[in-house]
Order: structure tokens, then sequence, then C-alpha cells
């Protein structure tokens, strides 16, 4: 039951489902830009998890070696090139493009069907005490592999 929570990887890419509901919608039920942005958080969430590193767990076993070890958004170029609407079902696909020694290039889209909805170029940053740490070899190596 949890890989159809967290979706699955194919082909080296993420794919998790998510249903439009009422919450995630304007006046005109179409989907408010910035929920995209909550849908590809937790399409990155689960794309970890899936790859075996879960967040809190990876957090913790970083205490002792990088206190206040977290993930940051770097940056983000996001493309709204169709809108979503209410009761769509959307396919939310994370993909790395690049693993660094402290960053991890990504791409994301959203989909409804064929229909390419949303894209994102997301650069994540792995810090602790407030500067770049390099990021753990097993997460480095499960995101290089094919997946």
């Amino acid at each position: 039951m949890t890989a159809s929570l967290d979706g699955e990887i194919r082909d080296g890419r993420h794919h998790m489902q998510v249903r439009v509901y009422f919450e995630d919608t304007d006046a005109g039920q179409i989907v408010y830009h910035a929920n995209f942005l909550r849908f590809m958080e937790r399409g990155r969430t689960n794309y970890l998890r899936l790859l075996g590193t879960n967040q809190q767990a990876l957090l913790e076993g970083a205490q002792n070696d990088a206190p206040g070890f977290a993930f940051v958004v770097r940056s983000m170029t996001i493309d709204f090139l169709r809108p979503a609407v209410l009761d769509d079902l959307l396919d939310v696909v994370t993909v790395a493009q690049e693993v660094r020694g402290a960053s991890i290039a990504l791409l994301q889209e959203c989909r409804r069907g064929d229909d390419l909805l949303v894209t994102a170029r997301v650069r994540v940053a792995f810090i602790s005490g407030g500067k770049a740490q390099r990021i753990p070899k097993s997460l480095r190596l499960a995101m290089e592999g094919p997946g």
C-alpha cells in the first residue's frame, strides 16, 4: 500500500499521482499556481523515500556529523503551460539530472495524461550550520544509479 501512496520509479523517473481537490483550486476551479509547488515538493520527498532515503531518518542520522542538516531549494525555474482543474488526476514526474557534491538538479513535470501542464528545474542544496555540505554517499549513489 505504501508504494502506491509514494508513487513508483520507472526507467529512472519517479511518478506520483495527485488528485486535484477543491482546496487546490481558485474560484474558477482551476489549480492555483502555488499549489503546483506543493505537488512537486511531495514528488521530491516521495522520490527520496523510494530511493531508500527517508528524509526524517536522514536528518536524524546526520545530526552527529552535520548538526542542523537540511534540504533547501536553492533555485527553481518553472513554466506554467496549461491549467489543471478540479478532479484532474495529475502525474508528478521527478528525475535527477545532475548530482554534484552538495546539490542535485532535478527536472519535474506535472502531466495530465499526455498533456504537459507544468515543468520545473529545481536545484536542491544540502546544508548544515548554514553552509553547504556533501550529499550523503548512499543518496548520491542511489540518484546516480539506474533507479
